[in-house]
């Protein structure tokens, strides 16, 4: 009773052929297909972005040297 037979199936095809049409059941299964391609790119750049970042270490009370370059003030000077 849970199983139909081979026939059912080409009569359900049929149907479902003539309510759709050809062109719009080829355009829905291309829509799957990019969903499920957009969905394993996903996954991907999922795994790519799980890898931690390493943390910045961070002194207490250090000053972080200034640059070689000369500040705004000493260019107007020498100008």
């Amino acid at each position: 009773m849970g199983s139909f037979s081979l026939m059912h199936w080409v009569i359900v095809l049929l149907v479902v052929m003539l309510l759709f049409g050809g062109g719009r059941i080829s355009g829905l299964m291309g829509d799957v297909a990019k969903g499920i391609k957009s969905f394993k790119k996903g996954m991907a750049d999922d795994e790519d972005d799980a890898t931690p970042a390493k943390p910045a270490t961070r002194i207490e009370g250090h000053r972080v040297p200034e640059q070689d370059a000369p500040s705004a003030t000493e260019e107007k000077t020498k100008a």
